[in-house]
């Protein structure tokens, strides 16, 4: 899940994260991870010498009691509390390729994921529906949220919540981040939700069914079933009065769609296809925007936008606020469009009618990063050269495009970088 005030990027949040090998401290070799030495990396700590993990805690304890934790809920929650280098070893990896959306969506949306789906949205539909009706909110989306999340609650994540976050307050590079939800957390044991051993949740310290951060769990979630206890790791009404209200309070509109696959005019302005670029369905209408078997596009008063997740070669969207919504919730169109589809499934949708362009190789972080430095020595801006294919550089791959004639659809692909090079090194 994403917070506002303290993001975490999609590398932590997405669902290998969130479903982390129950209670895992294996390395890649198969062998037990080792623990870390008692002494913080020099990037979460400032001057020569770092604090040792005793010294940060006391540190920690002092502004944890001065947030309103008890003594007694600090020290027990971090008895036989120690670094976890299996966490920080996850935090810093990053991964050389990414998957592409079409290979995302086969897995959160597969078949067996939209039956479970649709098993559980019936299993539980008395209680769905006496949970979400007041937010607004259709019992499928919060479904689809909690089986990408958790596999239907199969799998919520087995780390120590106290332990995980200590871990990368104490030892990772944007220590601030984790020592807030640390602190939040600590302030979720005193109020008595959960005790410190049933706190568990992912490495990145994501917690419950539907893997709320401890910052968003005390803003938003919510006693469904009134027993006095927000326990979103065993509790279903809590789990999902807890959701709906999250989307609710980013803005969920009731009743109106997320979106829908679109087919664009021949001559469409690819520069328009950016989630940021909003017009009114009427507007998208007269540019020749329709539905994808040719209807006209929905009523929807909510601003719209068109996203080409994968250009020209794959399906394309139209996407109103109940898809930004889904944003707020996780910060990444894969993650939001396989929330939105999953959810149209489970309530008896069919597939996208475009196909994927899925003989397109995927690009690794290196070739991305070459995509972008080639970019700007050709003139173009392609803002921070870091491997991540933002608006920036979507505008300079599109200013490309138009340079030697191809549709300007801003979507990078190890083709395109091949005419790059070609063209760069001419």
């Amino acid at each position: 899940m994403r917070i506002r005030y303290f993001a975490l990027p999609f590398a932590i949040l997405t669902l290998a994260a969130c479903q982390s090998p129950a209670g895992s401290t294996k390395s890649a070799t198969g062998d037990a991870a080792p623990m870390l030495e008692q002494t913080a990396p020099s990037a979460g700590t400032t001057g020569s010498t770092a604090p040792t993990f005793a010294d940060w805690r006391t540190r920690l304890r002092v502004d944890a009691l001065a947030a309103g934790v008890s003594a007694a809920t600090f020290d027990r929650a971090f008895q036989n509390v120690t670094p976890d280098g299996d966490i920080l070893a996850k935090n810093s990896a990053q991964p050389e390729y990414t998957r592409p959306i079409w290979a995302y969506l086969d897995s959160a949306v597969s078949q067996a994921n939209v039956s479970a789906g649709q098993a559980a949205l019936a299993a539980n539909s008395q209680t769905l529906t006496q949970t979400t009706r007041p937010y607004g909110v259709e019992p499928k989306f919060v479904v689809a949220i909690w089986g990408i999340e958790s596999l239907y609650g199969q799998n919520s994540g087995d780390y120590n919540i106290i332990e995980a976050l200590a871990t990368l307050a104490y030892g990772s590079n944007r220590p601030e981040v984790f020592r807030q939800n640390l602190i939040e957390a600590l302030l979720i044991l005193q109020a008595g939700d959960i005790d410190s051993a049933n706190m568990r949740g992912s490495w990145a310290g994501a917690m419950g069914q539907t893997q709320f951060m401890p910052a968003a769990f005390r803003k938003y979630a919510v006693d469904g079933d009134h027993d006095g206890k927000r326990d979103i790791w065993s509790d279903l009404p809590d789990v999902f009065a807890s959701t709906a209200n999250y989307l609710a309070s980013f803005g969920w509109q009731p009743g109106e769609p997320w979106g829908a696959e679109v087919r664009l005019p021949k001559k469409f302005d690819w520069d328009l296809a950016e989630i940021d670029t909003t017009k009114t369905v009427q507007e998208w209408s007269a540019l020749g925007v329709r539905l994808v078997h040719g209807g006209p596009l929905p009523h929807v008063t909510s601003a719209a936008s068109i996203i080409a997740p994968a250009g020209h070669r794959g399906p394309t969207f139209i996407v109103f606020q109940n898809f930004r919504t889904l944003l707020d919730y996780n910060n990444s169109i894969s993650y939001a469009l396989a929330v939105a589809h999953l959810a149209d499934r489970i309530g008896g949708g069919g597939d996208f009618v475009a196909q994927w362009p899925r003989d397109e190789p995927p690009m690794s972080l290196n070739d991305k990063q070459d995509l972008q430095n080639r970019l700007a020595a050709r003139g173009y801006d392609p803002g921070e050269v870091d491997g991540v294919i933002g608006p920036k550089t979507r505008i300079a791959i599109r200013q490309f495009q138009r340079e030697i004639g191809e549709v300007p659809d801003g979507f990078a692909t190890l083709a395109l970088l091949n005419r790059l090079r070609a063209a760069t090194a001419s």
